[in-house]
């Protein structure tokens, strides 16, 4: 069955349509502002103002401003998304409708997928996937029974493993659907091991769990030893072309308040994939901060 678009991706569907008509009836030497964008702004409430006030129309005029380009800025800013990968996220966007495109194709998608889940954004109270299955192994191996995954990522991590499989690498599944409640016991027991800030570091609190999704599997081994091992080092170029990304990466623990976790992989869809690595140097967490104002941002 397919599932109903979120309201936020219906108004950027409805949003952009006279934008990428626009920007796609443009000759490769034909700017926007050459096809006569101009004095278009983003007002309140979603609406899009022109010259003569309208609002909902593309309006023509003689400025060079893209239709987009101010919310642009708002969102990379709530995003907190740095300068530089900023400006070349502007820069991305206003070459052409392509940006635009492979967001909607994101948005489109389960929005789980895209769902900002970190320190500040806890899921729904109470939330559990209705369409986990459990992990059998095969073409990878498991660690114990009773391991679950949402479908689309158990059948993208069956995937992900033959592919490597066929290159003599094997997987070891170690951990991946995590309730509510097995997280309370998680976190405790960091607690109790490591003490209250050393444990935020290590692990989410109960709510604010990736795992909780049911779209994250942790590869043993669990430690910083798996970017040594042949799955580690086959998984990091690889695992986008199957729609998994990297949550933790090394070096970015101020942006995602986690250390490095080489083993955490999230299941996010190959167009989110593919856009992570494309727009945003493959950082997931700039990723989904940036989908998560774009949806709230009006």
């Amino acid at each position: 069955m397919i599932k109903p678009l979120s309201a936020g991706a219906v108004w950027s569907i409805l949003w952009f349509i006279p934008i990428v008509l626009l920007l796609v009836s443009c000759s490769p030497s034909e700017t926007p502002q050459q096809a006569g964008v101009g004095n278009l702004a983003v007002g309140g409430a979603g609406t899009i103002a022109g010259d003569s006030g309208l609002t909902g129309t593309v309006i023509a005029g003689a400025d060079s401003e893209l239709v987009f380009s101010e919310k642009m800025r708002q969102v990379l800013s709530k995003a907190l998304i740095p300068g530089d990968l900023s400006r070349r996220i502007m820069a991305a966007a206003a070459d052409g409708p392509n940006f635009i495109l492979d967001l909607l194709a994101c948005l489109e998608g389960d929005p789980y997928l895209w769902r900002l889940v970190d320190k500040a954004h806890a899921l729904p109270e109470g939330y559990e996937p209705e369409d986990l299955v459990e992990l059998t192994g095969g073409a990878y191996q498991i660690n114990r029974r009773g391991l679950m995954l949402r479908r689309a990522a158990a059948n993208a991590l069956t995937a992900m493993a033959y592919a490597a499989q066929a290159e003599g690498v094997v997987f070891l599944a170690a951990s991946s659907y995590r309730s509510y409640d097995y997280q309370v016991e998680v976190y405790a027991r960091n607690v109790r091991e490591d003490g209250q800030e050393e444990a935020d570091r290590l692990s989410a609190r109960p709510g604010y769990s990736q795992h909780q999704t049911g779209l994250v599997m942790d590869f043993g081994p669990i430690d910083d030893s798996f970017a040594k091992t042949p799955a580690g080092r086959w998984i990091l170029p690889n695992a986008a072309r199957f729609g998994w990304s990297l949550s933790f990466p090394d070096g970015y623990e101020a942006v995602t308040g986690y250390v490095w976790e080489s083993w955490h992989y999230r299941y996010v869809g190959p167009e989110l994939a593919a856009f992570i690595d494309t727009y945003f140097d493959g950082i997931q967490q700039y990723a989904l901060q940036f989908i998560h104002q774009w949806e709230n941002t009006r």
